[in-house]
């Protein structure tokens, strides 16, 4: 049977819709928000109608008869944590993606208002819809959970959808056979860099890279001294929301080097620029250790190493994280990121019944 799945995605200012017919994408494309047009709303949640409408409006330019669709699925928001799978979208989902109680859920992300939209388009059409693999998805082993102060447990936050679509891949073409049966290192390099211990097709320990834990990123500050981070937050400089932003969208590489942009970044090393190869080289330097630390959660028991994300399309950053952990075991690269095609498809193992839908 065929289905046709329409795919949601939110980003900070648009939205890349897709629609498949089974594992065939028709069209991929992105809605886009104006940030004048954005900047009237107070909140990310606030933007719901807004975004809705232009998706819509969208949807009819394009001639798509919604009435032909199967399900809709949706990137996964900041959400209460869960194991790895696809889940059904129901009203406590989209309640607890407005909730802002909890510390991390206050940072907002686009992607909270992709499951309200889905289900949204869905109820209209009496149709299911989806959310797969959010960056919530939670299968830490109770001592990864120990952070060493009784008040603080670490927590599960990572690039879940894009890790777990590569590690199959990976597990499937080059070592031919289960993702549930082999152990992988996952390194998922982008804004944020996610290093992840895969047991058996469970994330069993991983950096936090959502709460800006393990390697410094294009972005993101990294793991960083107790004590540094203590006088910055009583300096009287920064409020709490803009150390927050300082620490997540302001430091890495944006913070040395006033961009994140890898490609300029290797265009002023091959001027001479020694700071910027300072800089560069040390991110792939910290990345590399964190792969290690992985390899001993696993015990070493290792069957491969691989890498996706934008900056995996960056030879001299591959190169420099080989160099130190190919005695791990063998790597493998995979730069393209597919979040589309892995939403897509963990809505069609549903609708063919190869999955059941997990309830949230």
């Amino acid at each position: 049977m065929q289905f046709n799945i329409l795919v949601i995605n939110p980003g900070s200012t648009s939205t890349k819709l897709s629609l498949f017919k089974n594992e065939e994408e028709l069209f991929s494309e992105n809605v886009v928000h104006p940030r004048e047009e954005l900047k009237v709303f107070s909140s990310m949640f606030d933007q719901y109608e807004y975004r809705f409408k232009s998706i819509m409006d969208f949807i009819n330019k394009k001639g798509i008869v919604i009435e032909t669709l199967h399900a809709v699925v949706a990137r996964g928001g900041l959400m209460k944590p869960i194991p790895a799978g696809t889940y059904e979208i129901n009203e406590d989902m989209i309640t607890d993606l407005k909730d802002k109680s909890v510390e991390m859920w206050s940072l907002e992300h686009a992607s909270n208002l992709a499951a309200p939209i889905a289900n949204k388009i869905a109820l209209k059409l009496n149709i299911p819809s989806f959310i797969v693999d959010p960056i919530t998805v939670d299968e830490l082993t109770p001592v990864a959970k120990i952070s060493g102060v009784p008040e603080i447990e670490h927590k599960s936050t990572f690039h879940a959808l894009n890790l777990r679509a590569v590690g199959k891949i990976v597990a499937r073409e080059a070592l031919k056979s289960s993702f549930h049966k082999v152990n992988l290192i996952g390194v998922h390099m982008g804004g944020g860099i996610s290093i992840v211990a895969f047991e058996k097709g469970k994330a069993v320990d991983l950096n936090r890279a959502g709460l800006g834990y393990g390697p410094f990123s294009p972005q993101r500050a990294g793991t960083l001294a107790i004590v540094d981070v203590m006088n910055l937050c009583f300096s009287g400089k920064y409020t709490k929301k803009e150390l927050i932003k300082k620490f997540m969208k302001e430091s890495g590489l944006t913070g040395y080097l006033g961009t994140d942009d890898g490609i300029e970044i290797e265009k002023r090393i091959e001027t001479g620029d020694d700071k910027a190869r300072l800089v560069y080289e040390a991110m792939p330097y910290q990345t590399a250790k964190k792969i290690a630390s992985m390899a001993a959660v696993l015990k070493g028991k290792v069957d491969a190493i691989f890498l996706t994300g934008g900056l995996a399309n960056s030879k001299m950053i591959v190169g420099l994280i080989k160099e130190r952990v190919n005695f791990i075991s063998k790597i493998f690269v995979y730069p393209s990121q597919n979040e589309m095609y892995a939403l897509a498809m963990g809505a069609l193992r549903v609708l063919r019944g190869e999955e059941k839908a997990l309830k949230y």
